[in-house]
C-alpha cells in the first residue's frame, strides 16, 4: 500500500481520494500522473520524517515532471528538507532554483532569509562582524521581497526589518 494511502489523518485522507479522483480524469500525461504520484509519496514521507525516502521520490518525480510551476514546489520542498537535515548550502541551492522557475515563491525567499539570517547570528557568536552584517543584510533582501509578495506575512521579519533599519534604502 502507498504511503499516502496509509494517512490515519481525515484530512488526508481526503486529499488523496480527492487527489486520485482529480489523476484520473485531468487530461495528463502517463509520466505527469507518475510524476504527482511520486511527489505526493515524497510529501508523506516528508510529512513522516522520512527525509530520505522523500528525497527519493521527490528526484524521481524531478525525472518525470516537465511544468516548470510544479518543478519549482518539487525543488521547494526538497530545499525544506535540506534545512530540516542543517544543510544549508544544498537548502540555498534548491530554494533558489525553486525561484528560477517561479518567482514569486514567498515561502522560499523566506526560507533563504531565514537561513542568511541564521548565517548572521552565527557569524555575530563568533565576533566577525563583517560576514554577520552581510548575512544580516542578504536576509533583509530576500525578507523584502517575500513580504512584497505576501504582505500579510512574516511579520517577525517586517518588525526585524524596521527593528535594525534595514528598510528599502539598505
Amino acid at each position: 500500500m502507498a504511503r499516502s494511502q496509509k494517512n490515519d489523518n481525515f484530512i488526508d485522507k481526503t486529499f488523496t481520494v480527492l487527489a486520485d479522483i482529480v489523476l484520473k480524469i485531468l487530461p495528463t500525461s502517463k509520466e505527469e500522473k507518475q510524476a504527482f504520484c511520486y511527489y505526493r509519496e515524497g510529501m508523506s514521507a516528508q510529512a513522516e520524517g522520512e527525509y530520505a525516502e522523500a528525497l527519493e521520490n521527490y528526484y524521481e518525480a524531478l525525472s518525470l515532471e516537465e511544468d516548470p510551476y510544479d518543478r519549482s514546489y518539487i525543488f521547494y520542498n526538497i530545499g525544506l528538507i535540506y534545512t530540516s537535515n542543517g544543510e544549508h548550502i544544498k537548502a540555498l541551492e534548491y530554494y533558489h532554483k525553486a525561484l528560477e522557475l517561479n518567482p514569486k515563491l514567498p515561502q522560499a525567499l523566506n526560507n533563504i532569509a531565514v537561513i542568511y539570517h541564521y548565517q548572521g547570528v552565527q557569524a555575530c557568536e563568533k565576533n566577525n562582524n563583517k560576514i554577520s552584517e552581510d548575512m544580516f543584510n542578504k536576509a533583509a533582501k530576500y525578507w523584502r521581497q517575500a513580504i512584497y509578495l505576501a504582505p500579510n506575512n512574516y511579520i517577525e521579519a517586517q518588525n526585524w526589518i524596521k527593528i535594525t533599519n534595514r528598510g528599502v534604502n539598505n
